[in-house]
């Protein structure tokens, strides 16, 4: 069993910048994915940005030059500057990881308001 646990959410204004961070329970080398995903009231969780075992980190299209992904492995962290931040980024924002076996797990998600 993994967790994770998120923290740096909160309310910005438009053009704002946030860290999130994501704290893994187990080494996130043994991770084949990491990476963070969003649920905006209504919507469908999406995928905001993923790191894989291999190649480069894949970005929502919506976030691209706005965001990074990073990832510390001697801490077990992973973590999310998002820069420019817009209304439209308002969301929960959840830590993810698959491990070798496929499995995929969640932290319980930390909220991002964008808002004046």
């Amino acid at each position: 069993q993994v967790q994770l646990v998120e923290s740096g959410g909160g309310l910005v204004q438009p053009g704002g910048s946030l860290r999130l961070s994501c704290a893994a329970s187990k080494s996130i080398f043994s991770f084949n994915a990491m990476g963070w995903y969003r649920q905006a009231p209504g919507e469908q969780r999406e995928l905001v940005a993923r790191f894989f075992r291999v190649g480069s980190p894949r970005y929502a299209e919506s976030v691209k030059g706005r965001f990074t992904i990073s990832r510390d492995f001697a801490n077990n962290m992973a973590y999310l500057q998002m820069n420019g931040l817009k209304p439209e980024d308002t969301a929960v924002y959840y830590c993810n990881a698959e491990d070798t076996s496929g499995s995929n797990y969640w932290g319980k998600g930390t909220l991002i308001t964008v808002s004046t």
